[in-house]
């Protein structure tokens, strides 16, 4: 009988245990939804804010020793202005390339000098690449991809001979005169291979002119695809012109 009531009491107070730990889960879990509740309400106004953010600031740094400036937030960043000697440039250097590439053209049919034959072809794949580059970029910009003719007073006399006097005013620094280029078609061999590195060395350097010249214009070159393109053509160029210069000293 003693051990029936101890089992009868051990259960009743295991079954108030279990009932105040349930209230507590139960307490628990509607504190927890309460919590939620309240946090869902009070973030209201935080995702309204999010949701309408305060307009962009743009600050214009000043000039050294000048403070900066606040501009409306409509404000947009632009392009320098176009300048006509960034057009001149393209097109002279097209012309410029166009010669390089009819150059390196020969090379297959006047000499069998394998070193010769790779530098030709990596000057008229590089060339080829960037006259069709340059071309994109004066088409972009409405611009022509030749130069105008210069009009000379007395051009236009009977008699003038039109076409001798074209070829060379047309002639941007460093390119051959079409006695040199006659010359280089009819060599062959070790002849050829004279003519055509020393015409070459000259060709690149007018090419290195013709950058220099770009730089030192007040306002040109400001454009960022121009300018790295240009840079590009100087080192590049003064690199071949070392190789070229090494390939002339070794010939006897």
């Amino acid at each position: 009988m003693l051990d029936y009531s101890t089992s009868i009491e051990t259960l009743h107070t295991k079954s108030k245990r279990k009932l105040r730990l349930v209230m507590k889960v139960s307490a628990w879990r509607s504190g927890l939804m309460v919590a939620i509740t309240l946090a869902g309400l009070f973030s209201l106004p935080v995702y309204g804010q999010q949701a309408d953010p305060a307009a962009p600031v743009v600050v214009q740094p000043g000039a050294p020793g000048q403070p900066t400036r606040t501009l409306p937030s409509s404000t947009r960043a632009t392009l320098p202005p176009l300048s006509p000697a960034d057009v001149q440039f393209m097109q002279g250097m097209i012309m410029h390339h166009a010669q390089a590439v009819e150059m390196t053209a020969l090379i297959e049919s006047h000499t069998t000098t394998k070193d010769l034959s790779s530098l030709g072809a990596r000057i008229s794949r590089s060339q080829s690449d960037e006259i069709s580059f340059m071309k994109r970029w004066l088409e972009a910009r409405g611009e022509p991809t030749s130069m105008a003719m210069p009009v000379m007073p007395g051009m236009d006399m009977p008699g003038m001979d039109m076409s001798s006097h074209s070829s060379h005013s047309m002639l941007m620094p460093g390119m051959l005169t079409p006695k040199q280029m006659e010359s280089l078609k009819k060599a062959k061999g070790g002849e050829f291979d004279r003519l055509f590195l020393t015409g070459m060395i000259q060709h690149h350097g007018g090419a290195l002119i013709m950058v220099k010249d770009l730089f030192d214009t007040a306002g040109a070159g400001q454009d960022a695809e121009l300018f790295n393109f240009a840079t590009d053509v100087d080192s590049g160029q003064r690199a071949e012109i070392r190789i070229m210069q090494t390939m002339l000293g070794e010939r006897p």
